[in-house]
């Protein structure tokens, strides 16, 4: 485990972000998607918190919340101790360069009309970070050259790559401006699971370099385990447990944790695993349930589950629990 930084670089504190329905003839609100409902963590300097969930959770949602790609319904984000929703345009701008974000599609995320110097170069003229043209090229080459990329590169366009060298392009942008937080979301899915490995590997050898700070968001809990310090569970827009990687996979508290881990395949093929299979579906955002949102598929619940909320407490040691009842307490 590398060692943290004791300063708290990232804060979210009981955010929110729901999203109207409209309809009728004057387009009156129908009703809400509770996209993210009441996200609460904290990151570290240094670390990687993995972002875990199936897909609708609003891992994706809250990343966006984190950036200020989206304005959210209530709760703070504060960044270096700055409430990043009370900064004015000015404030915002600048701060963009210290928080960035990886993007889960490396073909969609290119623009294919700029050769990769431009891309790459792009933000460095956005924030006026260079003094000349050769400055920056060079500060491109450079940086080309740490995501393994050759400087010969430069004059191609996308479309010339693979997806793997396509998505360290966009690793090349984002570290160009010399962050210290990125947002990571579903970096590696997209690609074939040889290069997400050596993808990966890249991540891990940046953040140690260069200090970075990382939410990884992703639904493939094989690679969260592999480049988090912790993990934080996401259902139906609420962090069902967050802890250490090594409690999270070793000894799980939340039963929706342990159902996400029993169909995990297991390397070796003689290894007998139970899977636990979820009754019914996920509930609609729209109408989330009452109570705690996993009940009406938690083969644990009580009858407090149905009406009575849980709240996310610190069990022990910096594990977080949001269960009335949760499993493997001894």
């Amino acid at each position: 485990m590398d060692t943290l930084d004791p300063e708290i670089l990232l804060e979210v504190e009981n955010l929110k972000k729901y999203f109207p329905i409209r309809g009728g003839v004057f387009s009156k609100t129908m009703g809400k998607v509770h996209a993210v409902d009441g996200v609460s963590f904290r990151v570290a300097g240094g670390e990687t918190l993995g972002l875990v969930g199936e897909s609708g959770c609003g891992k994706t949602t809250a990343g966006r919340l984190i950036l200020r790609l989206l304005e959210p319904t209530a709760g703070m984000v504060r960044f270096e101790g700055r409430d990043i929703f009370s900064l004015g345009a000015e404030e915002m701008h600048q701060l963009r360069r210290k928080m960035t974000v990886i993007f889960q599609d490396p073909y969609a995320a290119l623009d294919t009309r700029m050769s990769v110097e431009r891309i790459v170069a792009e933000p460095l003229r956005i924030h006026n970070l260079c003094r000349s043209k050769a400055e920056i090229r060079d500060r491109v080459a450079r940086v080309l050259e740490r995501v393994g990329l050759r400087t010969e590169h430069m004059s191609r366009y996308p479309h010339q790559f693979s997806g793997g060298q396509r998505q360290r392009i966009a690793i090349a942008r984002t570290l160009v401006l010399n962050p210290r937080l990125i947002i990571a979301d579903e970096p590696v899915s997209a690609l074939d699971v040889s290069i997400q490995a050596q993808v990966l590997n890249l991540l891990v050898d940046l953040r140690r370099e260069f200090n970075l700070t990382y939410l990884f968001i992703a639904h493939d809990l094989r690679i969260v385990e592999y480049i988090s310090n912790r993990v934080a569970v996401m259902y139906l827009g609420k962090i069902m447990e967050m802890a250490p990687v090594e409690a999270i996979y070793g000894r799980p508290r939340h039963p929706y944790t342990e159902a996400l881990l029993s169909a995990v395949p297991m390397p070796d093929p003689k290894a007998q695993k139970k899977r636990i299979t979820l009754a019914g579906d996920v509930p609609s955002p729209i109408h989330p349930p009452k109570g705690c949102v996993f009940h009406p598929r938690c083969r644990h619940r009580q009858a407090d589950c149905e009406t009575v909320l849980p709240v996310l407490e610190e069990a022990a040691n910096g594990h977080f629990i949001s269960c009335h009842y949760p499993i493997n307490s001894r």
